[in-house]
């Protein structure tokens, strides 16, 4: 229910508005004085306050002054009302930061209409304040070993300039991590963050999605659409996996990228936007070069600046911490106490591969969370049998390096392969991979569709 204050010295207003406002449906109160008035204030988090302009012990726009100065997170919309209105009562009164200004006598149908409107205001800047929290504590890289302290350290560099980052790193890494990261601390922090996933868009539809399109432009399609670079004017741009960007997508990004200037598809008119671009990949960019399939003037201005994050199994130290967060997490989540995690628990995910990395040691927290809900902490029997079986034969010989992983990497696609009922497009979806990336990596791995 919301809570609305009317705040006037006369009481048959007062008491009017009060039954008006409680016949639809508000928790309402009332005060005669701007002194009763803060002291209400300071017990109930109201959404609304109605204020005279004219009150006994103080001036209206002086009370207005002193809620702006509230906590944001309990701070009222002011609706000014004054029998005396004037343009420049109302003009100042807008400038201290109310709401709306009504005169005396009340309209009652504007009344409610502008009190509706100011809980609207109120629910969304509180909406907006949560989001701006969610987004910043998401922003937080977890880990102390080396490379992770060596990304923040790159991260507090290169945040507060306007360079063009490209992020280089396994699927699951957290590349989408660090984008976020240096977004929320670069001086477009308050502006928006928009992410493009150029692997998850078809061909035909990627040039709409990043430049919009107008009337006409796509039969049957809505009449306009905005696209990411206008939605993302003055603040940045996230385009995820940008090595499965088209080559004809490629040529009109770069345009974009040197003036900063683009036409929608189906437009005439070229619009101008202020973005900064941040880009990440899986692939090895320069090898698709060589391939023809990246254009190498769109590489150099991308790669402006490099960051490498790396896979999970290259820090394993950052594994206990990441694996209490993610278990707080999910437990706040699901509405389930404080859990642990013992240490042999850990050992053995230390001692898994980690083929999937962050997301998939995310995904397997969950899940033990989910299929253990009377566990206060989590035991190595608790973990999935691909950790326990790959924990067993930690210690078992490989010539190189390569094969260890190729062995690890190839037991767990079977694995997911499996949970996916033989679907390889259901399969590519749970590994994080497209559907082409996977059969190829089925086909190096010696995979066999039918196996």
């Amino acid at each position: 229910m919301n809570h609305i204050l009317v705040v006037d010295d006369e009481a048959e207003i007062r008491n009017s508005l009060e039954e008006i406002l409680h016949e639809e449906g508000y928790s309402v109160a009332g005060a005669a004085t701007a002194s009763e008035a803060m002291v209400l204030l300071e017990d109930v988090p109201y959404d609304v306050v109605l204020l005279d302009i004219w009150l006994p012990d103080r001036d209206g726009l002086d009370v207005l002054e002193d809620v702006r100065r509230l906590d944001p997170e309990s701070r009222p919309e002011v609706v000014i009302i004054s029998g005396h209105g004037t343009i420049e009562a109302a003009v100042k009164a807008t400038k201290l930061g109310a709401y709306d200004f009504l005169e005396k006598p009340l309209s009652l149908e504007r009344t409610l209409i502008v009190i509706k409107n100011a809980v609207e205001a109120r629910r969304l800047r509180a909406e907006n304040q949560e989001f701006k929290r969610q987004f910043s504590a998401a922003s937080v890289l977890t880990g102390e070993s080396v490379p992770v302290k060596a990304l923040r350290q790159q991260i507090q560099l290169m945040a507060p300039t306007n360079g063009r980052v490209l992020i280089y790193g396994e699927s699951g890494t957290g590349k989408e991590l660090i984008a976020r990261s240096i977004h929320a601390e670069s001086l477009r922090r308050d502006r928006v963050f928009v992410e493009l996933n150029c692997a998850a868009i078809p061909e035909t539809h990627i040039e709409a999605e990043l430049f919009g399109y107008r009337h006409g432009a796509q039969p049957g399609g809505p009449p306009e659409q905005r696209g990411t670079l206008e939605r993302a004017d003055g603040g940045t741009l996230y385009l995820d996996e940008v090595g499965d960007m088209s080559l004809k997508t490629q040529a009109k990004m770069l345009r974009a990228l040197d003036d900063q200037l683009f036409t929608p598809v189906g437009g005439t008119q070229p619009l101008r936007v202020d973005v900064r671009l941040i880009a990440s990949t899986n692939k090895d960019l320069e090898e698709e070069i060589g391939k023809g399939n990246f254009r190498e003037d769109l590489f150099y201005r991308l790669n402006v600046v490099p960051f490498f994050v790396p896979p999970l199994r290259e820090r394993k130290e950052d594994i206990p911490p990441l694996a209490r967060e993610f278990l707080a997490e999910f437990g706040r989540q699901y509405g389930r106490p404080r859990m642990e995690i013992g240490d042999e628990a850990l050992e053995a995910l230390a001692q898994y591969h980690w083929p999937g990395n962050v997301r998939e040691l995310k995904n397997l927290i969950e899940r033990v969370l989910i299929l253990n809900p009377r566990a206060l902490r989590i035991e190595r029997k608790h973990l999935p049998p691909l950790t326990q079986k790959s924990a067993a034969r930690a210690t078992e010989e490989f010539s190189t390096l390569q094969q260890a992983r190729d062995a690890y990497e190839r037991e767990y696609i079977l694995k997911k392969i499996e949970e996916a009922r033989n679907n390889i497009s259901h399969a590519a979806e749970l590994l994080g991979l497209e559907r082409s990336h996977l059969y190829r990596k089925m086909k190096a791995l010696g995979i066999g569709v039918r196996e």
